[in-house]
């Protein structure tokens, strides 16, 4: 009888960090899309004013626009993107894939947007910055699906880099999946007290960790 009731409590535990992972793993996806955004439309309007009504300013900032229309066929538009990066300047390019990444992966192209982003941080040509980010991305999109180990062995890299605290998060989302509670714990504890870390970090950090101890 000990066994039967272990067995049906780890299968609560399990269902339990399934919720978890539904709730605050879109979440984080959400915000990391948003980060994209920010990103890409502050250095799109700074690439504007520098240069000019270029072709590819005008192409990507109606892109964005298109985006953002209800209904919008986010498909095509990723293509839009995919033809603005074929003939941008550098940084340009790079932000223009990001965003096409962004966009397969929010129409449901999971695998298309894992494909660009695992592109991006492996291209030398990019900016560190941005490769990491992609890097952020894919791990993050690829926690229900993808190797743990894997995961977090391409996440290490990011532990002293301005994405570190967002690489944490994605850690104990990994770390749920594989059913490790204890490590998830630990990172999320440790990002709840760390000053370093944004409060929106934080502040998800806290909430993942209360729900964990509910």
């Amino acid at each position: 009888m000990p066994d039967i009731f272990d067995e049906v409590e780890e299968d609560l535990r399990a269902e339990r960090m399934k919720r978890l992972l539904a709730r605050y793993g879109g979440m984080l996806v959400g915000l990391l899309v948003l980060v994209v955004l920010g990103v890409a439309g502050w250095q799109g309007w700074r690439w504007y004013e520098v240069r000019g009504a270029g072709q590819a300013a005008e192409a990507y900032l109606a892109a964005g626009r298109a985006a953002a229309e209800p209904n919008a066929d986010l498909k095509s538009i990723a293509g839009r993107y995919d033809a603005i990066a074929a003939d941008a300047p550098a940084g340009y390019r790079t932000l223009a894939r990001l965003r096409a990444a962004a966009l397969r992966a929010e129409a449901g192209d999971g695998e298309g947007a894992l494909r660009e982003w695992d592109a991006i941080s492996r291209d030398d040509g990019t900016d560190p910055l941005y490769r990491d980010l992609a890097t952020l991305l894919w791990g993050l999109h690829s926690v229900d699906s993808g190797d743990p180990a894997a995961i977090e062995a391409r996440l290490a890299p990011l532990a002293g880099g301005p994405w570190r605290a967002s690489a944490d998060e994605v850690r104990a989302l990994v770390a749920l999946k594989r059913n490790d509670t204890e490590a998830a714990k630990r990172i999320l504890t440790a990002l709840t007290t760390d000053p370093l870390a944004p409060q929106g970090v934080r502040d998800r950090a806290g909430r993942l960790l209360a729900g964990l101890n509910g």
